[in-house]
């Protein structure tokens, strides 16, 4: 990995005045309101009192909705006043080695609006346009009113919803605004998508740094319009540790570190702060979401000095999903991890990881007496396999330093951290301490049990992945009543839209729509096999969790092959069709030059024609697996076959229900 070139990127951060001086200059204010504006996509910023707006295409996309925070007890927004405004245009791009994309454009226009006491930057790009608010001191951040206005009743809405900040595991819903209704106490949270006035809006931040993330709850329709409040998790004022799911009280360690009583204020900043980018991708049809760069480019750069040419992305041998292999000696012991090794050696995954079960008692200072710790590291590094620890966040919490430190000497390569499941500025703290910590000792981290992406993967790129997704891990419990077909279209447009997923797919027992009943050891997927292997390439995960055992694997591995080879990160991605309620086709670009073109649908059966206009010149050599016709009934058979394409070649795919393809193109 190439150290990363951030000389343009501090006027994103910083302002104008570091290296755009001179370009600045000062917006008309007799239209009644300053704009950054962008291609076809613009910001509007008014004043007296505060709001925004966002157009695409000179139609309005995001309603006029008034803004403002509290601060020391303080509204202010309500009559604020343009002091002095200022635009810029920005420019320049970064090489971007683990992401889905060679490189990351940050050109744009950037607006500037001071007024006194605080302050509201604006950015438009080609992909989106954003906001945040800018403190000018130390002050008490008791709340910023930050709600959106969705412009017409008619707007089509594909949301989520959660009963507990943080906790962001369930399936998307949909429905037209004009339906949607207040839940409760449950809340909207991001990214959430919706279609107005031409255009595809996905709601989301970026650079949430010491403050909570932004959620959405009460639903309020006027005028032909439909407004939702926004909601934070204030911050901790009391928290309890939390044991195994008997939900035991600690005084240490333990599963979760949960908020018993809250502060009346976000967070308490101890001199100006930026707080997060609210942040709009626009596009002309959902496909294009997948393409969107904007969370990345806003959130803050890695320091100039930072050396990350040592984080390796790859795939990873789970052992959790599949019940330990349940092969010979089962469970979670030393056999058990030698024969995963051995398969990840043999297979060339880089990576197995140690789930629960490692650790005596949720103690990661006390190994299970069936698990040879020391010893299967060394066993594993001595094969060129990294082992990934997992550990609930508890065990991390308040002893980050001494954690990364301590398993970075035993030989380990990184940690999967989960039970996060809070949304307060505390948590968002951590998180960045950890990756900090364990960029430090050179680790990577996923975190599981944890809020979307926000873009702390950009400063830290040993953060390889994320959840906050409805995965293939819900299986072992059950998918009665929840459409895992639709669920898993919907993530692409929705979820992934904020950035990496944690999905975990490639199982190899594949089950009939409607057929499948929960099992905890032998658990399986919904939909055709061809289905488990297009994920891999549909899906971004600079950590890619192979979910299935190496028993099932060694019994399918013309399709394994094929799957282990499918890169996790890429040179190029662009969204080819399909809507978060029917279908998803998009093609990647790998690092050697090859494509990948991969789709799936919902419990529809469906006809899809690829076209192959994406390749370059030439003939190439198409690698193909697809549905059978018998997918439908026997979701485990598929067609592999190979054939030679030239750029423009269409493909025609007959997708069964839960179905889908896959195919790479080589020279």
């Amino acid at each position: 990995m190439k150290k990363v070139n951030n000389i343009y990127v501090a006027a994103l951060i910083a302002g104008c005045a570091a290296l755009l001086a001179g370009c600045c200059n000062s917006p008309d204010l007799s239209k009644g309101y300053v704009e950054a504006k962008y291609s076809d996509n613009e910001i509007r910023l008014y004043a007296n009192p505060l709001a925004y707006e966002v157009l695409k295409v000179g139609k309005v996309v995001v309603g006029k909705t008034e803004i403002g925070l509290i601060l020391d007890g303080k509204k202010v927004g309500p009559s604020a006043q343009f002091e002095k405004v200022s635009s810029c245009k920005l420019s320049g791009s970064v090489d971007t080695p683990v992401y889905k994309k060679e490189s990351v454009d940050l050109s744009g226009c950037e607006t500037f609006a001071d007024f006194g006491e605080f302050a509201v930057r604006l950015v438009a790009r080609k992909d989106g346009v954003a906001y945040r608010f800018e403190t000018k001191a130390a002050a008490t951040i008791d709340f910023e009113d930050s709600p959106i206005t969705i412009p017409t009743m008619d707007a089509r809405v594909w949301l989520n919803r959660t009963n507990r900040f943080g906790c962001e595991e369930t399936v998307p819903e949909f429905c037209n605004a004009s339906k949607m209704h207040t839940d409760g106490g449950r809340m909207i949270y991001l990214p959430f998508v919706y279609s107005a006035n031409g255009a595809v809006v996905a709601v989301t931040e970026s650079n949430v740094i010491d403050y909570p993330i932004w959620n959405f709850r009460n639903v309020t329709k006027k005028d032909g319009t439909l407004k939702l409040d926004a909601i934070y998790e204030g911050y901790p004022k009391k928290t309890q540790r939390y044991g195994g799911w008997g939900e035991k009280k600690l005084d240490a360690g333990g599963r979760w570190v949960r908020i018993e009583a809250h502060e009346k204020y976000l967070v308490k900043a101890d001199g100006p702060k930026n707080l997060p980018w609210r942040t709009f991708i626009l596009a002309n049809t959902p496909a294009e979401l997948c393409e969107s760069d904007i969370v990345f480019a806003l959130a803050e750069p890695q320091d100039k000095d930072a050396d990350f040419s040592w984080v390796k992305p790859g795939k990873v041998a789970w052992d959790w999903w599949n019940g330990f292999d349940n092969q010979g000696d089962s469970g979670c012991n030393t056999k058990t991890y030698k024969r995963f090794i051995d398969f990840a050696a043999k297979t060339g995954v880089e990576y197995v990881i140690f789930d629960e079960g490692w650790s005596a008692a949720l103690n990661i200072w006390q190994y299970s007496k069936s698990v040879d710790v020391p010893g299967l590291i060394k066993y594993a590094n001595e094969k060129g396999v990294g082992i990934i620890l997992w550990m609930a966040w508890a065990q991390v919490y308040g002893e980050e330093e001494k954690v990364a430190s301590y398993f970075a000497k035993l030989g380990a390569k990184g940690f999967k951290v989960d039970f996060m499941d809070r949304g307060d500025a505390e948590m968002a703290s951590f998180l960045e301490k950890f990756a900090a910590a364990c960029a430090k000792h050179k680790m990577v981290v996923d975190y599981h049990g944890v809020y979307r992406p926000v873009g702390l993967h950009r400063k830290y790129p040993n953060i390889l992945n994320y959840e906050g997704i409805h995965g293939l891990e819900q299986m072992k419990w059950g998918e009665k009543g929840k459409d895992m077909a639709y669920n898993d279209v919907a993530c692409f447009f929705l979820r992934m839209s904020a950035g990496p997923m944690d999905y975990t797919p490639g199982a190899m027992l594949n089950y009939k729509i409607g057929s499948y009943k929960k099992s905890y050891v032998r658990p399986g997927s919904v939909g055709t096999r061809v289905r488990q292997m297009a994920l891999l390439a549909l899906y971004e995960a600079p950590l890619q969790m192979l979910c299935d055992s190496p028993t099932h694997y060694e019994k399918n591995m013309e399709c394994f092959t094929f799957m282990s080879k499918i890169p996790v990160v890429w040179d190029d991605t662009i969204g080819l069709d399909g809507t978060p309620e029917t279908f998803v086709a998009a093609a990647r670009k790998a690092k050697d030059g090859s494509w990948y073109a991969a789709g799936m649908t919902n419990k529809e059966a469906r006809e899809y024609a690829l076209d192959t206009s994406f390749l370059g010149r030439g003939e190439w050599k198409a690698e193909i697996f697809r549905d059978a016709p018998e997918s439908s009934d026997k979701p485990e058979a598929y067609i592999h076959e190979i054939i030679t394409v030239k750029a423009g070649d269409k493909l025609s795919f007959k997708m069964a229900s839960g179905g889908g393809f896959v195919v790479r193109f080589a020279k």
